[in-house]
């Protein structure tokens, strides 16, 4: 039974979008830590230091990887299937409107922006204690703002009400979390919340006007990819053919041109789903973003 349950995990994985695989990572850090703690609760205790997100500037110089490890790592089953639910349905629409391969990316720039503003509200808010961060609250917010500042007026249905425009669904978590700061209890992960979904909004601002700030990202983690598939491009040949060369600068000419009339429609059709929402699209307009999230 093991292995058939270990075969459709690895299956999924790899036939995933990039929302399953993170929900999948997430899922397998809690039950190993979840397991750890269950059956070792005093070495878990020292272990968790190296894993969740400190506060204190030394602790951090000694272990800079939990910037990352904090937002895969979650306390209680609860704090992990609202963060991983609420990450499934926003993460596909940001996969569909601006395409899966900025998905990875933005959780982990998300999760980042969280936990520096976390680190900075440690020292400059009086609410906020020394402590440790951890869960990926920040950067499912982050996916969240994405979305709605992507397509406001897309509509999904909640429980007990009905259909909602994600507009509000955002606005909400918002409005919470500013409560949050001023509260008793997780102050610090409010800061961290305002910090993922600050970045979300400030993303889709930044490639509304040119600018995708997760390229960098996006190039290494293909990179990363290329190598552990083994799928890395090899070496090329040092010569060089005048008329060839003059040749893929044409084409590469005629493929930026392609790029950017793709782009202006896409551009247009998100303006469309902005004002009248997604169902609004024509089937032809939503071949055009289905191609787009391809490239």
């Amino acid at each position: 039974m093991m292995t058939s349950i270990i075969d459709d995990i690895k299956h999924n994985f790899r036939s995933g979008n990039m929302i399953t695989r993170i929900i999948l990572i997430n899922v397998g850090v809690f039950m190993f830590l979840a397991l750890f703690n269950a059956f070792a609760p005093d070495l878990y205790n020292s272990f968790s230091n190296w894993v969740y997100f400190p506060s204190s500037p030394l602790q951090l110089l000694t272990r800079p990887w939990t910037i990352i490890t904090h937002m895969f790592s979650h306390v209680g089953l609860w704090h992990m299937a609202f963060n991983m639910l609420i990450l499934y349905w926003f993460g596909r629409i940001v996969g569909d409107l601006l395409n899966d391969r900025r998905v990875l990316p933005l959780y982990l720039l998300g999760g980042f922006a969280g936990a520096v503003v976390y680190f900075l509200a440690s020292y400059f808010s009086s609410n906020v204690g020394p402590g440790n961060a951890h869960g990926a609250s920040a950067a499912v917010l982050c996916i969240v703002a994405a979305a709605a500042a992507t397509s406001p007026d897309y509509t999904v249905r909640l429980l007990f009400l009905g259909d909602v425009k994600i507009k509000w669904i955002a606005a909400a978590v918002i409005f919470i979390n500013i409560l949050g700061t001023q509260g008793n209890s997780n102050v610090g992960g409010a800061w961290g919340h305002l910090g993922g979904l600050a970045f979300g909004f400030f993303y889709v601002w930044k490639l509304r006007n040119g600018s995708d700030v997760t390229e960098p990202m996006q190039d290494t983690i293909a990179w990363v990819s290329e190598r552990m598939n083994g799928t890395a491009p090899r070496k090329k040949s040092a010569l060089k053919v005048s008329h060839v060369a003059t040749r893929k600068t044409e084409v590469k000419k005629k493929r930026r041109e392609s790029n950017g009339d793709l782009q202006n429609q896409v551009d247009a059709i998100l303006d469309k789903i902005k004002v009248k929402g997604y169902d609004s699209l024509t089937d032809e307009e939503k071949e055009i973003l289905f191609k787009a999230s391809k490239k």
